[in-house]
This record gives C-alpha cells, sequence and structure tokens, in this order.
C-alpha cells in the first residue's frame, strides 16, 4: 500500500460487496479508498482512521450504502429529446408515424444536447455508465469524455443506408475505442434483422471477429416480430442472427421478449458471449404480452442487465426504477413471488449489468483493483426507515432521488444532488430552441419503415 495520500476516501458507509459465490452481503461502517481511478481497498472504517492513509478527497458517508454505480444496458440516449412525444401507440405507429420521421430531421446539435440532457439525468440517477446505439456518435463520445461518464457505444445502421452505414459503424468503433481514458469501450451497432439483411448480419459478425469487437442490436424484441420472422423465413430473429454468426461474437441483445423455448438451446450453444438487456416499463407500455425470459436465460448463464430503452418510449433513463420493475414484473409472469427477490435484482443491476456490457472485470463490483464507478444513496428518508431489509429497502422502497454522490473512474460527478460536470438549464434553453424544426412531421419522410 502507497503512503501518499489517496486520492478519495469515503468513510461511515454501509458497502454492498459480493462474495467469492457471488453472493450479495453488506459491509457496515466501511472506508473505500481510491487511488488512480480504481479502489485500492475497502476495510473498516475504524481501521483506515487508525492507519491512514490520509486523501485528497474525503467523503463522510454515515448513513449512506455505497453501491456499485448503475449501468444501463441498452438505451439511445440523445432520444431524451422526444420524451413524451409519441405516446399511447402501438408499436409500428410509434415508429412509423411519429419517431421515424422526426429522427429524420436529428442534427449532430440535437443529438448533442440530446445526450448532455440524458447523461445528467443518468448521473443524477446513480448510473454511471451506458450503452447507447444511435446516430451521430462521434458527438455523444465527445459529450461521455467531457462530462467523465462510462460508455458502450455503438454508431447505428439499417441496410437502407446502404454498405456506407455498415461502414461508417466499423469506423467509429475503432476510431472510439479505449478513448476517454478508457472510459469508451464500442460495438459494432446494426439496428435490427428486420431492418438489416442477412448479407449485412454476416459481415457484421465477421467484423466482429476479425477486428475483436462486440456487437449491440435489437433482435426478438417482441412476440410479434418472432411470428413475423417464422413466418417469412421459417426462423425465429435469434435463429437468423445463428445463421449469421452472430452468436458466435460477443453480442448484446436488446429486450429479447419474443425469445421462445426453441430459442435456448441456440443460445445455450452459442460459441460467443451472448447477453441481454431488459428495459420492462417499455414492454408494459407498449402492452407487449410478454417480458424478457430471465429465469430461462439465467439457467444458461446468460447474464441478463438492466436497461431503459431511449426515453421516447420509456420517458425515463431511471434504471433504479428498470431494478424494481424488473423484480415485479417478474414474479407476476412467472407467478412466483419467490423469484427475483431483492438480492437478484441487485446482482442484475451490479455485476451482471457490467457483463452485459462487456466489462465484468473492471466495474460491477466495490472491490480492490475494480475501477471507481460508485454511488451513495442516502437512506436516512422517511420513505426508506426502518431498515428490516437492506436490499428490499434499496430495491423497493428507495429511489434513484436517494443516490447523493455519483463517482466514475474516482472523479466525483455529483456531490450531494449537485451536477458538477454538466449545466442542465443551459442545455434546456438550448434545445427548447430547436424543438419546433425538430419535432415537425410535415415533410413526409421518415428514416425507415417499421413492418414485422
Amino acid at each position: 500500500m502507497s503512503h501518499s495520500p489517496a486520492d478519495l476516501l469515503i468513510t461511515g458507509c454501509t458497502v454492498l460487496v459480493h462474495d467469492d459465490q457471488e453472493r450479495i452481503a453488506f459491509a457496515p461502517d466501511a472506508a473505500i479508498v481510491v487511488r488512480d481511478g480504481r479502489i485500492e481497498s475497502v476495510g473498516g472504517a475504524a481501521e483506515v482512521a487508525a492507519t491512514g492513509p490520509a486523501a485528497l478527497e474525503h467523503i463522510d458517508a454515515r448513513g449512506q450504502v455505497a453501491l456499485p454505480g448503475l449501468v444501463n444496458c441498452h438505451t439511445h440516449a440523445p432520444m431524451v429529446a422526444l420524451r413524451g412525444l409519441a405516446e399511447d401507440l402501438p408499436t409500428e405507429e410509434w415508429f412509423n408515424d411519429v419517431v421515424w420521421p422526426v429522427e429524420s430531421n436529428l442534427t449532430e446539435k440535437d443529438v448533442e444536447l440530446g445526450a448532455r440532457l440524458a447523461c445528467a439525468e443518468m448521473i443524477r440517477a446513480g448510473v454511471t455508465c451506458f450503452a447507447d446505439h444511435y446516430f451521430s456518435m462521434d458527438t455523444v463520445a465527445a459529450v461521455v469524455a467531457e462530462c467523465g461518464i462510462r460508455a458502450h457505444l455503438g454508431e447505428a445502421y439499417f441496410s437502407s443506408q446502404g454498405p456506407q452505414g455498415r461502414e461508417k459503424s466499423l469506423e467509429f468503433a475503432l476510431r472510439h475505442r479505449g478513448t476517454a481514458d478508457g472510459r469508451i469501450t464500442t460495438a459494432l451497432a446494426p439496428h435490427a434483422p428486420y431492418t438489416v439483411t442477412d448479407a449485412d448480419l454476416a459481415a457484421t459478425a465477421r467484423l466482429a471477429l476479425e477486428h475483436g469487437l462486440p456487437v449491440h442490436l435489437h433482435a426478438a424484441e417482441n412476440r410479434d416480430q418472432t411470428d413475423t420472422s417464422l413466418a417469412r423465413h421459417g426462423l425465429t430473429p435469434v435463429e437468423v442472427l445463428d445463421r449469421a454468426g452472430l452468436l458466435a461474437t460477443d453480442l448484446l441483445i436488446a429486450h429479447g421478449t419474443g425469445i421462445i423455448d426453441r430459442d435456448l438451446p441456440v443460445l445455450e450453444r452459442a460459441s460467443g458471449r451472448t447477453a441481454v438487456a431488459t428495459a420492462p416499463r417499455g414492454y408494459l407500455k407498449f402492452a407487449w404480452p410478454d417480458t424478457t425470459p430471465i429465469r430461462a436465460l439465467r439457467a444458461l448463464g446468460i447474464p441478463v442487465g438492466l436497461a431503459t430503452d431511449g426515453a421516447a418510449s420509456n420517458n425515463s433513463l431511471d434504471v433504479w426504477e428498470s431494478m424494481a420493475l424488473t423484480s415485479l414484473i417478474q414474479k407476476s409472469a412467472e407467478g412466483d413471488p419467490r423469484w427475483l427477490t431483492s438480492r437478484q435484482a441487485l446482482h442484475h443491476a451490479t455485476l451482471q449489468s457490467a457483463r452485459a456490457v462487456g466489462l465484468g472485470d473492471s466495474v460491477g463490483s466495490i472491490a480492490p483493483g475494480r475501477r471507481a464507478d460508485i454511488i451513495l444513496v442516502d437512506l436516512t428518508g422517511p420513505h426508506t426507515q426502518p431498515v428490516h431489509d437492506l436490499a428490499a429497502t434499496l430495491v423497493h422502497s428507495a429511489r434513484s432521488a436517494d443516490v447523493r454522490t455519483t463517482i466514475v473512474d474516482g472523479r466525483v460527478l455529483m456531490r450531494d444532488r449537485e451536477l458538477l460536470t454538466l449545466d442542465v438549464p443551459a442545455v434546456v434553453r438550448e434545445l427548447a430552441d430547436r424543438l419546433p424544426a425538430l419535432v415537425d412531421r410535415g415533410h413526409g419522410r421518415r428514416i425507415q419503415e417499421y413492418d414485422t
């Protein structure tokens, strides 16, 4: 242990830790020492106080719980600019009548302002990393670099863009991976099997293996897509991905509520690392009949990370809410109150979400050697007292607004609810000026057709 001052010392908190069986546990009255962006030690506060180390920055976190920062495993961050624009519509009308016509208006400036607002919302809600799948991603990468959050970014493409869509996605991924002091990782980002041809999916799989890149896409989003795929191709969307070679890559599948029993053996024998992101609020809103089959996927060892999707469908980027909803909806879907306990929900929100975005070795738990992505949650409010079961309090009583402090790579991005790296009023003012042009649908264009 170094004798020079640590960068950050957090004392007096209860820390969520994982034991060697990955079970969740809580260490009371603990101290976390951070140096060079990593967690150096997690120990008893009294012992650290007695032996040092001195620190350049100290946070007294009495009454608070330290958790690994939450990971939003699938979103379209700049779509916060469309929050509440397309309400109470079936999926097809939502895409064709509102979202895809409006997205044809998007400029880089709209994407930049949307990304700033989204990062502010996520930092305030204890999200320290997000996996984004959108357009003009150079702009999003610049915002990530500036505001200090961690991100897994992919430039989305449709086959209707021609080969340059796929080439741009590859070029983005190669240019930005490892940037922002290592906080940005990248993926190839074909939109979905229903908007990307088999030939483009196969080419993406080859490029991913050749360049050591993961792939992030939407697939089997709902049961209708699976039924349509079976009717058209005799294959489910998951089988389409398998035939294209994508299950040999490190693959992140968004949603998967249309994954059916015949897909399970296909996923089980996948040679790559497959993960699924679940964003339950949107499924409720679209009245989809199913949710992500977490229990079946977990039995195969497939990590399921928590997500919000874009705020145009979800209305929020609140992963805390996704955590509570995932627990509740899984109980309902499985008809079993014992399934998806609060501790399991916390596991999905931390280690499983980190694994889903390919960061399972560096974030997702508070332990020596891990990157210092830490949030401090205040449980002194009336709605979180008394505490009989700390996991249940965190999942079902606490809210994202109880996050007091958000730290990424050892840097404090929010302290006592004050954002330190983003100016929200300025972003909101500038975005308001641009909204009339952004939401105009009088031109009759749309970037794509939803027809599954």
